[in-house]
């Protein structure tokens, strides 16, 4: 790191970067505040709620618990991320939230989006065993996760039904 700040390098939702972060910075403060993408959430602040969630490399990670600077190399993925950029449509993990109305408040739901999509990534055909064990990574204070875990295996339908 040269002086206070380090220039790192990295695609944030299929686009490269070039910034300047602060040693201390935190992925997540770089994503809301600096980049205003502020669909990634800051609840607990020590990466146990899950409303930070967000992809690097393809694998969750709390951003309220990885400093900006280790993102150098990366692909970072956010809810932000997740539709297509061409006409706007919604990713299945998205399209099945909707679809089960998976959600209430909506604060933790771009973090349970996006362990989603990772399960899906990995498993094709989550069991209700494994959706639970995967999801049980991301706090919801207002569902009963019952509707999460249909739109989760609903998402893993559609993906293996040929949708994206």
């Amino acid at each position: 790191m040269a002086g206070d700040f380090a220039f790192i390098r990295f695609t944030l939702n299929g686009a490269p970067q070039e910034v300047h972060v602060r040693p201390e910075e935190m992925l997540v403060q770089l994503l809301r505040d600096r980049l205003q993408l502020t669909g990634t959430k800051i609840a607990c602040d020590v990466a146990t709620c899950g409303a930070c969630t967000v992809l690097i490399d393809g694998k969750p990670s709390a951003s309220c618990a990885t400093f900006a600077w280790q993102a150098e190399g990366a692909e970072i993925v956010t809810i932000e991320g997740l539709a297509d950029p061409a006409d706007g449509s919604l990713e299945s993990v998205q399209q099945a939230f909707v679809d089960t109305s998976a959600f209430q408040c909506g604060f933790c739901t771009p973090g349970m989006i996006l362990l989603a999509k990772a399960l899906i990534d990995r498993n094709p055909s989550p069991d209700r065993d494994a959706i639970r064990n995967w999801m049980g990574a991301n706090i919801c204070r207002c569902t009963g996760y019952e509707m999460i875990i249909e739109a989760v295996e609903k998402a893993a339908a559609m993906r293996r039904e040929g949708g994206r």
